[in-house]
């Protein structure tokens, strides 16, 4: 080999090396340039959601999501996206983002509070109990799905208590709709109702009052033990409920008007001792 070949030999390694270095140096800068990025929109996200402009705030986390997929900010910044929407009442955005989510992000460790935030969303849409059914009947899917498979988190806790005020909400559904074919005298249709009252929602605040409408449903149709069957549930339970008195006078039509009597007989008495003490000053 000559000294020229040996020179070019020498010159090639370097040059070999020397861009080898060179592409790496450009490779850990681009890095840190996606992730600078990602970083930008985020932080904009954050501070336009704080800023109270969630619609912008959601542009800025989805930005993050579509242009870097396989970043580990990408899950975070679909959720905060959904937060952003639920934060200023756009549920419908936001239970789109909540199961694009949960499509594409199943084993987040994040995915109790998204289960958790989509059955707020549909919770909150609840209007009127007699229209809003789907609502309604999601957010209870929801929640149940949050109390059995979440058990040991404060979403959970949460979601029990929400799952008592939706009782409580298709339980007055029932009874409005019972209410309402008592009044027509439709006799079958409202028994259904009271029924369901007491076969799913016993321990919400209408079950005294759907026992009560089943005594006087009973009692209207002469079947006088079955009225008389609920009216001594109703009073071995609720003995000094109101609607066990109303009951009670279902049977005895005596007792209201002895009622009566005694709450006139005491206000006599309140009026007489009120004029004996205004006497001793006179």
């Amino acid at each position: 080999m000559n000294k020229l070949s040996f020179f070019l030999l020498i010159f090639f390694i370097f040059f070999s090396i020397s861009c080898s270095k060179d592409v790496k140096k450009k490779s850990v800068i681009i890095e840190k340039s996606i992730e600078a990025q990602i970083l930008q929109s985020y932080n904009e996200g954050l501070k336009e959601l704080e800023a109270g402009d969630a619609l912008f705030a959601a542009k800025k986390f989805n930005e993050v999501e579509i242009m870097f997929p396989q970043s580990k900010w990408a899950p975070k910044s679909t959720l905060m996206a959904a937060y952003a929407y639920y934060s200023q009442d756009y549920y419908f955005d936001a239970i789109e983002e909540l199961n694009l989510f949960l499509r594409k992000y199943p084993n987040h460790e994040d995915i109790n509070y998204a289960h958790y935030l989509l059955g707020i969303s549909y919770y909150e849409q609840i209007v009127d109990e007699k229209k809003d059914l789907k609502s309604i009947m999601m957010s209870r899917a929801k929640f149940e799905y949050v109390v059995n498979n979440f058990p040991d988190t404060d979403y959970a806790l949460d979601a029990k208590f929400k799952l008592d005020l939706i009782s409580d909400i298709l339980a007055s559904k029932e009874m409005y709709i019972g209410r309402y074919y008592f009044n027509k005298k439709k006799w079958i249709p409202a028994i259904n109702r009271f029924r369901t009252v007491l076969d799913d929602y016993e321990t919400t605040i209408y079950i005294e009052e759907a026992l009560h409408r089943l005594v006087e449903v009973y009692y209207t149709l002469g079947l006088i033990e079955e009225a008389q069957k609920y009216a001594n549930i109703l009073g071995y339970n609720y003995k000094s409920s109101e609607w066990y008195k109303k009951s009670y006078t279902v049977f005895n039509k005596m007792y209201e008007k002895e009622q009566r009597k005694v709450r006139k007989k005491k206000k006599k008495n309140k009026n007489i001792i009120k004029k004996k003490f205004k006497s001793l000053f006179e």
